[in-house]
């Protein structure tokens, strides 16, 4: 397999996963004010409920199937045979998921118009093959294909969502437009692999990690979606609108975070599988140093603006989703700082039993306190769940690691960024107190936090003689000589 920029592909990843997210959220001003809060929390209650059919389908190849074809991609042979037998098994899967997910939408659900529409969402999973292309790291090919899908989703919601009545138009633009995107990765496939007849005994060996990686997906989604249909039982849809809100802000900083990890995880996998440990410990380190780095500027960023923010952005309505932002960005950090652990160590060296005791903790965790306190707080309750949730995970992956990482060297590392992003905070919260909230004060808040973290970091980045800062230096220096 042709070598590839890690930079490159972090950069395509990113914009996989921010357009995921970003391009919905760009509609979310024109939803919330169109459907309202109550519209919002019945979309999201039952896209949470299909979600889990298609996690199911999935089992645990978003981790396991980008790192067995990472292991594997060298040798175009056993590329095909891996390939081809694990595909077997996700396909069994998701089409046993699809089968129970119509009974389900069709005979069982309150809401069947929603939960019928759904059935394509599920659909999705069977055709999902994302994890081979990361596996090979051929992130430029999902990203354009699936660029094109989400803009003429954008597009379609403009076009055809005017009312509240509206609501069943918009559930079908999201849950086709996953459909299209997901099918239209088949059509290149036949250029890196060759489907070749599986065999019963080359896939059982497949099932035992695939089972053991499925099990933290089901348990990291219990305090990402579980929540959110406890919200819609035990509280109320427009709680569930509101937290909806809250949770898409915070997942486009975490969608960039997140995307690095996605990109190491193969590059990790394989200096794994060529016994270089030192350059994967190098990588490791330098991961955490720039991670935790915009961590902390994200997390405190959106403290700052949170409450002056929803307002402007969705309307007076979504007032409690500004202080929902606040509360949920306290986990960035923690969520940041244990997906480079994850990613780049525990599932690249196949620690998956350490990977699981976290996310189950965790996930009890959530669950616990989540039953306690949403009947009476609503999302302010989810939101404590998952601040909790988050950083029982990262205690957790840090305690299993702490002998073979330097995790001490680590987090001092970080103490500057957490002290320069508090900082930021002081201040872009003060100016945001003292204004009346609208689009000039948020304008303002973005611009001084984004000048005061990004001017005080480089300073201390070139100060400590940091080696991307230095060379970064250094090529603007030799372009203005060569341009002299």
């Amino acid at each position: 397999m042709q070598k590839t920029s890690i930079k490159k592909n972090f950069m395509y990843q990113m914009i996989y996963q921010i357009l995921i997210i970003i391009l919905p959220f760009v509609t979310s001003p024109y939803i919330a004010r169109v459907i309202g809060a109550e519209g919002l929390g019945t979309y999201s209650y039952s896209y949470s409920i299909a979600y889990y059919f298609v996690l199911f389908s999935m089992l645990g190849l978003s981790n396991y199937g980008n790192r067995i074809i990472a292991q594997n991609r060298e040798s175009q042979d056993k590329l095909n045979e891996v390939f081809s037998n694990v595909l077997a098994i996700h396909m069994l899967f998701s089409f046993g998921c699809f089968i129970i997910y119509c009974i389900y939408a069709f005979f069982v659900a309150k809401e069947r118009v929603y939960a019928i529409i759904q059935t394509a969402y599920v659909l999705s999973g069977i055709f999902d093959i994302s994890w081979f292309y990361f596996g090979i790291e051929k992130f430029k090919l999902t990203v354009t294909r699936n660029t094109i899908i989400k803009i003429l989703n954008v597009i379609c919601v403009f076009t055809f969502v005017k009312q509240p009545s509206d609501l069943w138009k918009y559930c079908i633009i999201m849950a086709f437009g996953m459909l299209i995107s997901q099918i239209t990765l088949w059509i290149p496939l036949k250029k890196y692999v060759k489907l070749v007849k599986p065999e019963m005994a080359k896939m059982v060996i497949h099932i035992k990690p695939l089972l053991i990686l499925f099990i933290p997906a089901i348990a990291v989604s219990l305090y990402k979606y579980m929540d959110k249909i406890m919200i819609g039982t035990l509280s109320s849809k427009a709680q569930l609108g509101y937290y909806e809100n809250a949770e898409k802000m915070i997942n486009i900083p975490l969608a960039i975070i997140m995307s690095f990890g996605t990109v190491m995880l193969p590059k990790m996998s394989n200096l794994v599988s060529s016994n270089n440990r030192a350059e994967a410990n190098r990588y490791i380190g330098l991961s955490m140093k720039y991670v935790m780095c915009l961590a902390f500027a994200l997390a405190f960023g959106l403290a700052g603006i949170g409450k002056v923010f929803a307002p402007v952005f969705w309307g007076k309505e979504f007032y409690l989703s500004g202080l929902l932002i606040m509360g949920l960005s306290t986990t960035i950090p923690f969520m940041s700082f244990a997906n480079v652990i994850r990613t780049q160590y525990l599932i690249p060296t196949e620690r998956d039993k350490e990977y699981l005791s976290s996310v189950i903790g965790g996930a009890i965790v959530n669950l616990i306190i989540n039953g306690c306190l949403i009947p009476r707080y609503g999302a302010i309750g989810a939101t404590i769940g998952t601040i909790v949730a988050e950083c029982v995970v990262c205690v957790i992956q840090a305690w299993v690691v702490r002998k073979e990482l330097p995790l001490k060297k680590y987090i001092v590392n970080m103490i500057p960024f957490l002290i320069f992003g508090f900082g930021m905070f002081v201040v872009v919260y003060g100016y945001g107190r003292m204004f009346d909230t609208g689009l000039k004060t948020l304008f303002v808040q973005i611009t001084i936090g984004a000048f005061l973290y990004c001017g005080i970091t480089c300073i201390y980045m070139y100060v400590t003689n940091d080696a991307f800062v230095v060379s970064t230096i250094q090529k603007l220096k030799m372009r203005k000589k060569g341009k002299s």
